[in-house]
């Protein structure tokens, strides 16, 4: 999929290495929503307003979120499925192919003899090693009554989880509630607010959320107080995960036990605190938590009992990194490995 950086990063983090931990049980893992294909250029810096400029590489690929997140799973050894809508065009079966290449399992797909697969331009700016995209949608937009009863029971037969990112939103909402129903935990990708992605927050089970989400979101005054707000307002929540780039990641955790300790720790403060132990000059990644179950406040939002995660991101060389596209859904994919094991 997308992400020459990020599918070097799968391979390593594929490989034969000692640290990794055995696959789980079950690696069943569902997705629902986009998958797409992906036209990357690459150009030595970014146009300016009526510029003409040559690309230096030109790579498609397929793409979106739930497409890129589950090849990265698949890369990691997990089973995943697949529900999203393609036409029957060059770009829906190329990007058909290489899900079935990376072994998704994309029985599930609904295909459209008419209308056109979501594509995507991206502008791959060597300069500064950041991507823009420019989003073209499918048509017709997958609803409901493309994704038969016996489709999607089939689906969620041994799922150890279901994972969404947002898109069709109605056909996201059904396969939910039935998720919700058989009791199979419900991971959200909030990448930013969209139509219908409360309804499916109201059942989710964990939540990753890009940088500037929660702010928008919740209208709180910060990042940390935004996840104490998630959390109090979407109380079947265990825990959610703000991704911040090159920073790494925040994690705010709900607690199954009330906090031993009644005085409260403001989470600014304890984040400040967090990130005083971090090692400047460490290239891999780390994690400093807190205490479990301390109180965990926020001004005029409340409090509530859990811990915070500090998490690094890998230091990659410049000269190794090509761009950024697809990372946050590589991201996305290793927390689907991770949430096999939970």
């Amino acid at each position: 999929m997308s992400s020459s950086s990020s599918s070097s990063q799968t391979e390593k983090a594929a490989g034969a290495s000692p640290s990794v931990p055995p696959l789980p049980t079950n690696r069943i893992v569902l997705g629902c929503g986009a998958a797409s294909l992906d036209y990357l250029a690459t150009v030595a810096a970014f146009p300016k307003p009526d510029d003409k400029i040559r690309s230096t590489s030109l790579k498609v690929e397929g793409g979106g979120n739930t497409g890129n997140a589950l090849t990265c799973a698949a890369r990691l050894g997990l089973q995943p499925r697949i529900i999203s809508k393609v036409a029957n065009d060059a770009q829906g079966r190329k990007a058909l192919a290489e899900l079935e290449a990376d072994g998704v399992d994309t029985s599930y797909m609904v295909v459209s003899e008419n209308g056109n697969s979501p594509f995507t331009y991206v502008i791959v700016d060597n300069q500064t090693k950041t991507r823009t995209c420019i989003f073209t949608p499918g048509y017709p937009e997958m609803v409901p009554e493309d994704l038969s009863k016996s489709s999607l029971c089939s689906a969620l037969d041994g799922a150890s989880l279901v994972y969404f990112d947002g898109r069709f939103h109605e056909t996201a909402l059904v396969v939910a509630e039935e998720a919700s129903r058989r009791k199979i935990p419900i991971f959200i990708d909030a990448e930013r607010k969209r139509e219908g992605l409360d309804d499916l927050l109201n059942l989710a089970t964990y939540l990753v959320c890009s940088e500037k989400f929660p702010q928008a979101w919740t209208t709180a005054p910060s990042i940390p107080s935004a996840l104490v707000s998630i959390l109090m307002r979407v109380p079947n929540i265990k825990f959610v995960i703000v991704t911040l780039g090159e920073k790494g990641c925040i994690m705010l955790e709900r607690s199954i036990n009330e906090a031993s300790e009644m005085e409260e720790t403001n989470v600014g403060s304890l984040l400040e605190s967090l990130r005083q132990k971090v090692d400047r000059n460490a290239t891999v990644p780390t994690c400093i938590s807190s205490k479990s179950s301390l109180r965990v406040s926020a001004d005029g939002v409340g409090a509530l009992s859990g811990r915070l995660l500090v998490c690094t991101a890998e230091v990659v060389p410049p000269l190794e990194l090509i761009d950024t596209t697809g990372a946050g859904d590589a991201f996305i994919g290793a927390v689907l490995y991770g949430g096999c094991w939970m």
